[in-house]
């Protein structure tokens, strides 16, 4: 098995080195230990989230565009819970795993909404036992996370945010599957087509600019 994960590691390593940001490298017939071993290689180093789905890992890299869309939904989630005083905690891309379930996922953003009093202030979420965060977020600028959605669902996470650099989507989890939806379950006064136009605004005017809108706009919302 030792072998087996320096040579996975390496592979890694050609991977961050040789491809562009906002790729992707998939490996079959990884056991759950050898996942576990390189997600401990890889812990300090940025720039990666990594998927794990009973067998298969996902390395995705990730550029500054990407990045600077996972924060923007955290500031605009920061103004509806200050606004509205809702309680949302943020855990960004913290690895949400489960080894009876052989799953793992790093998100590029997520958020407890209604499961958040269940978390409290405490710092040490655990995954293994805790509920998973009520609203993922995939920034799919360059790639499609509906490979995740079976990772997703085994985990338990009610709402998945696609934004593919133009459109927004809403995907709530019904049963075992993920379905499209025009409105946030956890956050109803947010709606695909409002997110859409926001992100564009921020593309457009920069995060300040679009970030001041939206808090005028929610403001403005009944309550």
């Amino acid at each position: 098995m030792a072998t087996e994960i320096l040579e996975s590691h390496q592979i890694i390593d050609q991977f961050i080195e040789q491809h562009p940001v906002d790729s992707k490298l998939v490996l079959h017939d990884v056991s759950w230990d050898e996942y576990e071993a390189l997600m401990d290689q890889l812990v300090d180093l940025a720039g990666l989230h990594i998927a794990y789905d009973d067998g298969t890992l996902q390395i995705m890299t990730t550029s500054a565009e990407h990045e600077r869309y996972a924060r923007f939904f955290e500031k605009l989630c920061t103004i509806i819970s200050l606004r509205r005083r809702i309680n949302i905690i943020s855990v960004g891309s913290a690895t949400m795993r489960k080894r009876k379930k052989r799953k793992g996922n790093e998100p590029d953003s997520s958020f407890y909404v209604q499961s958040a009093d269940l978390i409290g202030n405490r710092l040490d979420i655990d995954f293994e036992i805790d509920p998973p965060p009520d609203i993922a977020v995939e920034i799919d600028l360059h790639r499609d996370s509906i490979s995740k959605f079976s990772i997703y669902a085994a985990l338990g996470v009610g709402e998945v945010w696609r934004y593919d650099g133009e459109v927004l989507k809403i995907d709530l989890l019904e049963g075992a599957d993920y379905i499209p939806a025009n409105q946030s379950q956890a956050l109803p006064i947010l709606t695909s087509q409002i997110l859409t136009d926001f992100l564009r605004r921020m593309r457009e005017a920069g995060d300040f600019q679009a970030l001041l809108e939206f808090d005028e706009w929610i403001q403005r919302q009944p309550a």
